[in-house]
């Protein structure tokens, strides 16, 4: 349809020549993991000859080798395209989105910056459930939705049904399913031209004050940290006096300019414009992604609204293995959170792994990744914990606390009831896999909720679940049940009343706080049981007996000994009375409890993290 706005010339002295507002057009590519969005960004960028041959390598804008070892996105990443359309030149900003659940906090901010969104849907496989909600994300910010049919060169496309579940979701016309293959670039200049023609121009005013919404950042141990920035009204220039509404601190802006393959400095920025800016800021807590930036002269009247704090799903501790290397530790976090906003910590101690902190994460992947990430990036060795959700406790006295880990636990006594999160759960499976799903989701304290047919064979089933539930293997659990079909994403609902128990783990009586977990009564046993049997396995042999508990309270409900190493005392004794052999074994006897008194149980890394592997 075509669109009419007002047409602004924004006067660039860098490119000494003015461009039209309405040529702009931003957009981000929404799909769920492994349905080709960032090779269908190789393509868009091959095309527009945006890098050349020398720079080009698969999945160019994922730059970290995680995400290339993966298969992933973690990240979201911004770039600038030009394209040619009918004599016209055309600036289009393109925001990669990552597609797995525990990165749609990215996502959210990606569609934030954006007028339209390509829905890239695997042919072979259909639609799945993180299509779903982030589609639902991108409506809700009234983008332009252009939905693109992936993978269509693969002998297992089935494009006249994956067709239909495209019509019956989005609503449009079958003959606006644009048919591509990210791999041959079948259909990329038909992606291009439906972006120019569909995705409507930024509507912004360069003569109003300043508003830029910060939409990420990053730190550069050389310039500070450079914030990625939408400029929604208004317009910048280089050296301006800026200011950030939220934190409200002032800063110069030392540099502006846009993400091309690398950053391209700019003298001024107006409406529409997507790109960068520094400004010298070197505290990661004075950029929020989210904030507005504005002029110091001239502000505007309030922020960009949309953004809110992220919900912290899954809570673990992280402690370094060497207590010298706690500052190290926080400083390395404070980096990672300003790539990562989602990132979330306070400072705690623990008393078998001293100081460390409390982080939350958006599930297990994003916990994985961070961990990584510490290791690889900043050369840190970090102890883990058990992660676990937050509860609420409330007191007989009426007091609500956050309890984030068992040891935050009130005494019995003094606690009224603990309320726990849930979550609404959806699962998109193949109907042969729907009744050993529900068994799953059943035993995990599911409630069924809805059942709906998308198509024949293609079944969406939706259920009320703890969060808990989901944190350990749920994912991994129904993976195998579903031989890889079933497609997975939740969303928070609110607290209820739960049954939970304080399980703790003991060695040699002494309680291991690492490894305690608040659990729901009715799986402790056979939790605790497992736990014992996986430490035996784990913790290495010591010159004495070392007993494993778990314990509920005071009440031990399962134990394994781990058994001594020993030497062969007797085997000097060769024949004469029995006694001689009896004294020998007393004598060893009485060293080992004089050991067992003075020695203590190192727990292994592996076994921290073979509890989140229990089967």
């Amino acid at each position: 349809m075509p669109w009419h706005v007002p047409t602004f010339y924004i006067f660039a002295p860098d490119l000494n020549r003015f461009y039209l507002m309405d040529n702009i057009r931003n957009f981000c590519i929404i799909a769920h993991i492994d349905h080709g969005k960032s090779t269908l960004a190789d393509r868009l960028l091959e095309t527009t000859n945006t890098i050349s041959e020398r720079e080009y390598q698969a999945q160019i804008l994922d730059d970290m080798d995680l995400e290339r070892e993966r298969g992933i996105t973690i990240k979201s990443h911004a770039i600038q395209m030009e394209y040619l359309h009918d004599g016209k030149k055309y600036i289009l900003n393109l925001i990669d989105t990552p597609g797995h659940v525990d990165f749609s906090y990215e996502v959210s901010r990606s569609i934030a910056a954006c007028e339209g969104a390509l829905l890239v849907i695997d042919a072979t496989q259909g639609i799945q459930a993180q299509t779903i909600s982030n589609l639902y994300m991108a409506i809700d910010h009234n983008l332009e939705i252009i939905p693109v049919l992936n993978k269509m060169d693969m002998a297992a496309a089935m494009p006249e049904e994956v067709k239909d579940q495209i019509v019956d979701l989005v609503g449009c016309k079958r003959e606006d399913i644009i048919e591509a293959s990210a791999k041959t670039g079948m259909g990329v200049d038909q992606i291009l031209l439906e972006i120019v023609k569909r995705v409507p121009p930024p509507s912004g005013d360069p003569d109003a004050p300043l508003q830029a919404l910060i939409f990420d950042s990053i730190f550069n141990s050389f310039r500070g940290i450079i914030a990625y920035i939408k400029i929604v009204n208004g317009t910048i220039s280089r050296g301006d006096n800026v200011k950030f509404v939220n934190t409200d601190h002032e800063y110069k802006a030392e540099e502006i300019g846009v993400l091309k393959l690398k950053q391209d400095p700019r003298e001024t920025m107006g409406p529409g414009d997507v790109g960068y800016i520094i400004s010298g800021v070197k505290v990661s807590a004075e950029v929020k992604v989210g904030d507005t930036i504005t002029h110091v002269k001239n502000p505007c009247d309030k922020a960009i609204e949309g953004f809110e704090d992220v919900k912290p799903m899954v809570v673990a501790g992280i402690y370094p293995v060497d207590a010298d290397d706690y500052e190290d530790l926080r400083v390395s976090i404070e980096k990672l959170q300003l790539n990562d906003a989602s990132l979330s910590f306070i400072p705690e101690s623990s008393a078998a792994l001293g100081f460390g902190f409390r982080c939350g994460f958006l599930g297990l992947l994003h916990m994985e990744i961070i961990q990584e990430r510490l290791d690889r990036e900043f050369d840190m060795d970090v102890i883990t914990t058990v992660p676990n959700v937050s509860y609420k406790a409330y007191t007989t006295k009426g007091e609500e606390i956050d309890v984030h880990n068992p040891s935050g636990l009130p005494p019995i006594t003094h606690i009224d009831r603990i309320e726990e999160p849930y979550i609404i759960a959806q699962v998109i499976t193949l109907s042969e896999y729907v009744g050993s799903i529900m068994n799953l989701c059943i035993d995990r304290r599911g409630v069924l909720k809805n059942q709906v047919y998308l198509t024949r064979d293609r079944v969406e089933v939706t259920f009320e679940m703890p969060l808990a539930e989901i944190v350990f293997d749920f994912y991994d659990k129904l993976k195998s049940i579903s031989k890889g079909y079933a497609s997975f994403d939740y969303y928070y609902t609110n607290y209820q009343k739960a049954d939970l128990v304080r399980l703790d783990i003991l060695l040699n009586g002494e309680m291991v706080d690492a490894l305690s977990t608040l659990i729901y009564r009715g799986h402790a046993y056979d939790f605790g049981r497992r736990m014992c049997e996986k430490l035996k396995e784990l913790i290495p042999r010591q010159q004495f007996d070392i007993a494993i508990q778990a314990a509920i309270g005071a009440k031990i409900i399962s134990r394994e000994t781990v058994k001594a190493v020993r030497k062969d005392v007797t085997a000097k004794c060769y024949g004469g009375d029995i006694t001689r052999k009896r004294k020998l074994l007393e004598k060893q006897k009485k060293g080992k409890k004089r050991m067992r008194q003075v020695g203590n149980v190192e727990v292994p890394q592996q076994a921290f993290l073979a509890v989140l592997k229990l089967d």
